[in-house]
């Protein structure tokens, strides 16, 4: 039997969305005010979803406790309140929340084991949510899991 949890979490960041590979002109045309020079910030809301086989003794995938631990050691300190520009995982690509998504799944992902990381979602403002499932490997079955 597998069964799945989703616990949320909240962040304040500041980025601005500019990449070296385009002009300042092909920046602002591309990203829009979120191009500022001075940046702007999101309250992020992060849901990470779990899965896995029913643990007969507790009655869970993940002990809640556990995946707070691990969330708040892993992901809060090194995003909240902080310019995910000067993040080192944001060197060399563009600080999209498309790219926050993929950054948080990485950072969780061995660490939940024996659960399997499903899914992150990053709802960024009342109308933008973000959600990454892993690498896919493109089989039928990858992509409905």
């Amino acid at each position: 039997m597998k069964a799945y949890f989703t616990r949320g979490y909240s962040i304040s960041s500041s980025h601005r969305l500019h990449t070296e590979a385009l002009s300042d002109e092909e920046n602002r045309a591309t990203f829009g005010k979120c191009n500022n020079p001075h940046g702007h910030g999101h309250n992020y809301r992060i849901l990470v979803t779990v899965g896995g086989p029913i643990d007969p003794d507790n009655g869970m995938v993940i002990n809640m406790s556990t995946l707070d631990r691990i969330v708040n050691e892993t992901v809060i300190p090194r995003f909240d309140h902080m310019n995910l520009n000067l993040d080192p995982l944001f060197k060399n690509q563009v600080s999209t929340t498309e790219n926050l998504c993929i950054a948080v799944y990485d950072l969780l992902n061995e660490a939940v084991k024996p659960a399997q990381l499903k899914r992150i979602r990053i709802e960024e403002t009342e109308n933008n949510f973000f959600e990454y499932s892993g690498p896919q490997t493109g089989s039928k079955q990858d992509l409905d899991s």
